[in-house]
C-alpha cells in the first residue's frame, strides 16, 4: 500500500470512529438501562436510584431497572458493575461508601478510581446519630455518658464493613472516648429493622434512611454528622456544636459506569441527572427527605472522587480502620 493509500485510509478510520461515536451518543439509550444498587432495598441508595430511574424512563421512553445487589460492604454490586460492558446500558448507585472501601479493604476487586467513569453526583445527605427509642438518653451528651458506663455493651449497625456508617462509627468512638461495637449488616435497611426493635442501640445513619422512624417515634435522632444542621431536622444539633467540634461528615449518592464508556454516552447521563435534580417536584422530593441535590458534572465528580480518595486514605490511616 503506497504511503497516500496509508494515510487515507487512516483518515478514514477516524472519520468512520467520530461518527460511530456520534450515532451511539444519539441513539442511546434504544434499550432498557440496569441501575445497579450495591445495597439492601429500602435504604437512601434504593430511594434514589428509583427516583432517578423512574424519570429516565419517562424521558427516554425506555425502562430503567433498579437492581440490588448488596454485600461484602458495597463492593459485591460495584464489581459487577466493573466487569459489565462498556455502553451505558448497566450503571452503578455509587456513594461514599465506595471511596471510603477502596481505603479500608485490604483487597477490592476493582479499583475505583480506574474502573470506573464518574457521571453525576445525585445528592449529597447528611448523616445523624440515631437511636432506639427506649435507650434512656435525651441528648448526644447523655448517650455519651451512658456509653462511659457500659464499655464494649452498647452496639451501633451499619450498612457494612468498611462503609462510610462504619466509618462514622468508629471516628465517633475515637473522638469521644467511647466503645460501642460495631455490627455490619447487608444495608441500611436491615439495621434500622433492628434498632427499631432493639436489638442494637445506635446507628449513624443518612437522614434520608432514617427520618421516618424518627418523626413516627420508633428511634430518637440526637445530632448531625455533617457541620451544618439539617433542613429536615432542624431541631437536632451537630455534633460540631455539641461535643465534637470539627466533625464533618456526609454521604453523597451518584452514578458511575463502566471505565471506557464512551465520554459522550457519559456525557449525556450526567445532563440526565442534573435535569433530573433541577426539577422542582424532585428537588422538594430530595430537600423534604434531608437529601440536597447536586447535579453536577462528570468532570466534577471526577475531581471529587479523585480528591477524597486522597483525603479518606489520610483519615483511615490516622484512624487506623482496616476490613478483611
Amino acid at each position: 500500500m503506497t504511503t497516500f493509500l496509508k494515510i487515507f485510509a487512516a483518515s478514514a478510520l477516524v472519520c468512520l470512529t467520530s461518527l460511530s461515536f456520534a450515532q451511539t451518543a444519539a441513539n442511546f439509550p434504544n434499550r432498557s438501562i440496569k441501575i445497579v444498587v450495591p445495597f439492601a432495598p429500602g435504604g437512601s441508595s434504593d430511594f434514589l436510584a428509583r427516583l432517578v430511574a423512574q424519570r429516565m424512563t419517562t424521558d427516554w421512553g425506555q425502562t430503567v431497572i433498579v437492581e440490588n445487589k448488596p454485600g461484602a460492604g458495597a463492593t459485591l454490586g460495584a464489581d459487577l458493575v466493573a466487569k459489565a460492558p462498556a455502553d451505558g446500558y448497566t450503571l452503578l448507585l455509587a456513594a461514599t461508601h465506595h471511596i471510603i472501601a477502596q481505603n479500608v479493604y485490604k483487597t477490592v476487586p476493582y479499583d475505583i478510581g480506574r474502573d470506573f467513569a464518574p457521571v453525576s453526583v445525585i445528592a449529597l445527605i447528611p448523616n445523624m446519630v440515631v437511636i432506639n427509642a427506649k435507650v434512656p438518653a435525651n441528648t448526644i451528651q447523655e448517650f455519651v455518658a451512658l456509653a462511659k458506663t457500659q464499655p464494649g455493651k452498647l452496639n451501633y449497625g451499619s450498612a457494612g464493613a468498611g462503609t462510610a456508617h462504619h466509618l462514622i462509627g468508629e471516628m465517633f468512638n475515637l473522638q469521644a472516648q467511647t466503645d460501642i461495637v460495631h455490627v455490619p449488616y447487608k444495608g441500611s435497611a436491615p439495621a434500622i429493622s433492628d434498632l427499631v426493635s432493639g436489638q442494637i442501640q445506635l446507628m449513624f445513619d443518612t437522614i434520608t434512611a432514617g427520618l421516618p422512624q424518627v418523626t413516627g417515634g420508633k428511634t430518637r435522632a440526637l445530632a448531625v454528622t455533617t457541620a451544618k444542621r439539617s433542613s429536615a431536622l432542624p431541631e437536632v444539633p451537630t455534633l460540631n456544636e455539641t461535643i465534637l467540634p470539627g466533625f464533618d461528615v456526609g454521604t453523597w449518592f451518584g452514578l458511575m459506569a463502566p471505565a471506557k464508556t464512551p465520554s459522550d454516552i457519559v456525557n449525556k447521563l450526567s445532563a440526565e441527572i442534573t435535569k433530573i435534580v433541577n426539577i422542582p417536584e424532585v428537588k422538594s422530593q430530595l430537600l423534604a427527605t434531608g437529601a440536597e441535590p447536586i447535579g453536577n458534572t462528570a468532570a466534577e465528580m471526577s475531581a471529587q472522587v479523585k480528591k477524597e480518595l486522597d483525603s479518606f486514605a489520610a483519615l483511615l490511616k490516622q484512624i487506623k480502620l482496616t476490613v478483611e
